[in-house]
């Protein structure tokens, strides 16, 4: 005898059927979503996102981003929003606790100072860029400066990156303590001659003395060769004598408080290896040290 089943228990039994697959397809999408969550088996770069953090100095503004685009184009591995200062704020910055996985600053004195306050591992420190000294001035500007002593003669402002924070500023006081402008040669804690004592116009970042001069507050100043590439409306007025200040050199090196430092590592390599990384630092000025 067949039984007889109702219309009500055939939608119940549709119900039932449709609940199901809806179930199913919930777990099937919950598990799909848990693969998607969790690491891919197969070593992609998702598998492996790396997010780094640097610090870099200042006059890296304009080149810095280039190579991080590049790097992120070939490996996967993005930036977070990368500080560019004078470099001894950066350190202090380290000192407060701010979260860094490579540090590279624009004076060796800067790094040791991080180095000996135990803020980077030192094993991973490497000179990495060379820089030159020069004196600008506004594009088209008709000043003379064919010697450091000249820059006593210059009828205008002299912008100078502040010493304690800036290398640029240190530099440049090393080099106008070679001719009797400024009485350390060390490049700060000095007092400057007379001749320009009134006239020089401190700045926070080697950046902010190239814009000094570009808007015409300032009629001359001491900025890196690199300056003269990544800002419009100055150009180089003389090139200061090598054995007139320290050498410019900029340290590279992986944070100690690093939770990236193979993947930190791995990019100061690509920094100094790649070649159009190589290509994109040559183009700003900056020679590999």
């Amino acid at each position: 005898m067949h039984k007889v089943i109702s219309r009500r228990a055939l939608g119940a039994l549709a119900s039932a059927a449709m609940l199901a697959g809806v179930l199913g397809g919930c777990s099937t999408q919950a598990t799909t979503t848990g693969a998607e969550g969790s690491a891919p088996a197969d070593g992609s770069p998702a598998a492996n996102a790396v997010e780094l953090q640097i610090f870099a100095a200042n006059s890296l503004e304009k080149a810095m981003p280039e190579v991080e685009k590049l790097y992120t184009e070939r490996t996967g591995v993005t930036f977070a929003d990368t500080q560019y200062k004078g470099s001894g704020d950066l350190v202090e910055q380290m000192r407060g606790g701010a979260p860094v996985d490579i540090l590279i600053t624009a004076s060796s004195g800067t790094m040791d100072d991080a180095a000996e306050a135990d803020l980077v591992d030192e094993a991973t420190r490497q000179d990495m860029f060379v820089n030159d000294l020069v004196v600008v001035r506004a594009a088209g500007s008709d000043i003379q400066v064919n010697a450091l002593e000249d820059v006593a003669a210059v009828d205008g402002n002299i912008a100078i990156g502040e010493p304690g924070a800036v290398p640029a500023g240190k530099y440049a006081n090393q080099a106008l303590a070679s001719v009797g402008l400024y009485t350390n040669p060390e490049g700060e804690d000095g007092a400057y001659a007379d001749s320009i004592a009134s006239k020089v116009v401190e700045a926070d970042k080697v950046g902010t003395a190239a814009q000094y001069v570009a808007t015409g507050d300032c009629a001359i100043g001491f900025v890196y060769t690199s300056d003269v590439y990544r800002y419009d409306g100055i150009e180089v007025a003389y090139t200061c004598p090598d054995d007139s200040h320290k050498p410019i050199v900029y340290p590279g090196a992986v944070a100690a408080s690093s939770k990236n430092a193979e993947a930190a590592a791995d990019f100061l390599e690509f920094c100094m290896t790649d070649e159009d990384a190589l290509a994109i630092w040559a183009e700003y000025g900056f020679e590999l040290a």
